[in-house]
């Protein structure tokens, strides 16, 4: 029995991603080693994952120990769903693992809840505590 042929492919084809590597490689040019480094990582996860970010919103992908005292973590935004690294773009851990947000994204959430309660506020009609003197008057003690 005889051997299926295999189609012949050019060299070209063959290596067709190391042009786009090289590409990307140039943009981090200017960057520090680590921190481009970590660009290249993050861009392999969004592309290793594709359409489950949405999944995976909030959740953490990798934990790294940088050295003895630094961690660095590799997560997914709840808010933007960018896969993220606490060094590079801040974490706002969530104890559930849950709802994970990059420093952008909670500071934004942060200046969003604290307008939403002072609209609370003055939709009240003022301060929610009591005044502190009463404004009864006392009776004389005779």
């Amino acid at each position: 029995m005889g051997r299926a042929r295999k189609s012949k492919t050019s060299k070209r084809d063959k290596y067709a991603s190391f042009g786009d590597m090289a590409d990307e490689a140039d943009e981090d040019a200017d960057l520090p080693k680590d921190e481009a480094g970590r660009r290249k990582i993050k861009r392999q996860y969004a592309e290793l994952l594709g359409i489950r970010i949405e999944k995976l919103r909030g959740r953490i992908l990798n934990r790294e120990r940088i050295n003895k005292t630094i961690e660095g973590i590799y997560f997914i935004c709840a808010s933007c769903l960018k896969v993220c690294h606490s060094l590079d773009d801040g974490l706002s851990e969530d104890p559930a693992n849950q709802n994970n947000l990059c420093g952008k994204c909670a500071k934004a959430q942060a200046a969003a809840n604290s307008a939403a309660a002072a609209a609370a506020v003055k939709e009240s009609g003022g301060s929610s505590r009591r005044p502190t003197r009463s404004t009864r008057k006392r009776a004389a003690a005779s």
